[in-house]
């Protein structure tokens, strides 16, 4: 009998440690049971890519982020469809997406409908902000660019080479402005272009015009080659895919243009040289780089979520493009005044004015 007992005690402990044996395997082998999940993170443009400016550049930062911190993400291309861009951002927010990024004023109010909805989720909205006071948005960050003051600079720019003897200057003081729309953001690159230039010299006069669009390149040739008919021997494109126009028509004429949001003599240096020689340099509005760090400062606990953040020069959100073809074409001692009014304006001696606000 306890013989009996013996053995079945012995074959009780060897069943208990296959079963022990059987829910460890069981558990290292469950998916994701050992590896901490990826950040996942959206990009969902209001535009397609390939503007080369704005949405390329944000496409860049998230690709960036994707390289350097091995997070999954996605770009999703809404088109200029606005029927499109509600559902679009609301499946995002319901799908497995960690970070949603939807940036521009046209999304605003869709964000402030959909992320009090999801608040297990972060939001990130460029070169707009949710307003604060209107609900629970304490899931979204926004990015805004002092759009303003990088416009001082390359304004204070143009009215150098229109006084200049430069090769394509002549001897009018006119330079030129493309808008995509008249909205306070794009007013805000306005004012402070225009203040740059008065800066520089108060008889510059400024021809403005309003493309009404941000994806019609057509259009934007057409009203800045009538700049340059009235006078102009430089104008800046702040018109997205529309402001590729302006860069046709500095071609077709011989003058100058200044790019924006990206550097985009180098996204043309290859691709269109003829087009490239004329653009001086760009005012930089640095979306790829904030959005990198915005995603940098998730992963280490330290994004400002809930909050509005202004970057500016002093920041690195905005700037102007120094390249090889603005060291060729601008003179040195153009570049070094450009370079004090930079260090004028972190510093507070120059107080940059804004169209935001008003």
């Amino acid at each position: 009998m306890k013989k009996i007992l013996y053995v079945l005690a012995v074959l009780l402990v060897a069943f208990s440690l296959l079963g022990l044996a059987a829910c460890k395997k069981e558990e290292a082998a469950a998916p994701g049971a050992k590896e901490e999940q990826k950040l996942r993170v959206a990009l969902y443009v209001n535009g397609t890519l390939g503007d080369k400016s704005f949405f390329d550049s944000a496409n860049r930062g998230v690709e960036k982020a994707a390289a350097e911190f091995g997070i999954t993400t996605k770009t999703i291309e809404g088109t200029y469809e606005q029927a499109n861009w509600e559902p679009d951002i609301t499946q995002l927010a319901e799908g497995e997406w960690d970070i949603v990024i939807a940036g521009t004023w046209q999304l605003v109010d869709y964000l402030q409908a959909i992320a009090p909805k999801h608040p297990e989720k972060v939001f990130i909205t460029y070169d707009t902000s949710v307003d604060y006071s209107a609900g629970d948005m304490g899931n979204v960050y926004s990015i805004l660019y002092a759009q303003n003051e990088g416009s001082f600079l390359v304004g204070a720019l143009a009215a150098l080479v229109t006084t200049s003897d430069m090769p394509k200057a002549n001897p009018e003081k006119v330079i030129g402005f493309l808008g995509g729309m008249d909205i306070p953001v794009i007013n805000d690159f306005k004012v402070g272009y225009i203040q740059g230039a008065k800066y520089i010299d108060p008889d510059v006069r400024v021809l403005v015009s309003y493309a009404n669009s941000f994806s019609d390149s057509a259009k934007g040739k057409e009203l800045v080659l009538a700049q340059y008919e009235q006078g102009a021997d430089i104008a800046f494109n702040v018109a997205g895919e529309t402001g590729i126009g302006v860069l046709d028509a500095a071609k077709d004429k011989d003058r100058y243009a200044i790019g924006v949001d990206s550097d985009q003599y180098f996204l043309f240096k290859d691709a269109d040289p003829g087009k490239a020689k004329n653009i001086v340099t760009s005012m930089m509005k640095n979306v790829d780089d904030s959005l990198y760090r915005a995603i940098k400062l998730h992963l280490e606990g330290k994004l400002p979520v809930g909050e509005a953040e202004v970057l500016g020069i002093a920041q690195g959100g905005v700037g102007v493009a120094d390249n090889e073809n603005y060291q060729k074409l601008v003179p040195a001692e153009f570049r070094d005044q450009i370079r004090e009014l930079e260090e004028k304006v972190v510093g507070g001696e120059i107080a940059i004015e804004t169209a935001i606000g008003q």
